[in-house]
């Protein structure tokens, strides 16, 4: 349940390597129970952003803060209330998921508290992501879609407070990812996820951020940036064997309005609404 408290804080941030600034100025919030995804094209920014909030790599200027701490100095009962999912993990192939599990849960033993019991009992997280049919099986022979599940149990064995998913569905098949984003949407907590994908921001986001040129262009509902940046529904019908086409912000009113005047003379009528997608692209164009 998302609530009024503010976990993540990002002000003024900027990267620069050498001559190149791969951020410029970005600015934005998260609060507690809120998906936060970061929406751009390849090489907008969106991976360099996440680390510096990972507390991964430095950055050249600007304030971050992850809960209450500046992540540069973040100390490790300060990441034991994190998860972190990178866009591939490739090693512990002859590990056991559930031995795996077992281990790395304890990491975050010695930080337990009566708030925030960690972490997870490795068969109640197996069976929480749905691994409990490959238990006791090698990860090598796990499949995409159930290795990335993984990834997932081993991003969250702590309990974070805070998740950053980096790309997390690259490469996955249509079943694989419906599967995924069923599972980010019973996620307790803060989620951060970096995507060029539209479809997986416009069905896993309460909020959207959109990037590019190392700057943050739009934020908003995928709703709200649709009708900020694509407002015009686009109307197509024919009458007497002729076709006709309008765009309109009021699409409903606008067909009322015809079918009064014409009735039944009026055929073929689509109305094709105004979508993220739209807005986007627009957005990406003007960045460009």
């Amino acid at each position: 349940m998302m609530t009024g408290e503010v976990v993540l804080g990002v002000d003024g941030l900027r990267m620069r390597y050498g001559a190149t600034d791969v951020l410029q100025d970005v600015s934005f919030e998260a609060r507690r129970g809120e998906v936060l995804v970061l929406l751009g094209p390849n090489g907008a920014g969106k991976t360099t952003t996440i680390e510096i909030l990972e507390g991964f790599r430095g950055r050249s200027a600007g304030e971050v803060s992850v809960l209450g701490t500046d992540p540069a100095y973040g100390d490790e009962r300060w990441r034991s209330r994190l998860g972190v999912v990178l866009q591939s993990w490739r090693d512990h192939g002859n590990w056991r998921v559930q031995e795996l599990l077992a281990h790395f849960g304890t990491y975050y033993a010695p930080y337990a508290t009566a708030a925030v019991p960690r972490p997870w009992d490795a068969a109640e997280l197996i069976d929480a992501v749905g691994l409990t049919a490959q238990a006791g099986q090698k990860i090598k022979t796990l499949s995409g879609g159930q290795r990335r599940r993984l990834d997932v149990a081993i991003g969250i064995v702590g309990r974070p407070e805070v998740l950053f998913l980096d790309e997390p569905t690259v490469g996955f098949d249509p079943a694989a990812r419906y599967e995924f984003h069923q599972l980010v949407r019973e996620l307790e907590g803060t989620v951060l996820l970096t995507t060029h994908d539209l479809d997986e921001a416009s069905k896993l986001a309460d909020r959207i951020l959109i990037l590019a040129g190392g700057r943050i262009i739009a934020t908003g509902t995928p709703a709200e940036l649709s009708r900020q940046i694509a407002a015009e529904d686009e109307v197509r019908w024919s009458r007497d064997g002729e076709h006709f086409a309008l765009s309109t912000a009021d699409s409903t009113a606008f067909v009322r309005e015809l079918f009064g005047q014409y009735g039944e003379a009026i055929a073929d009528l689509e109305v094709r609404r105004a979508s993220l997608e739209d807005a986007y692209l627009q957005l990406i164009r003007e960045a460009a």
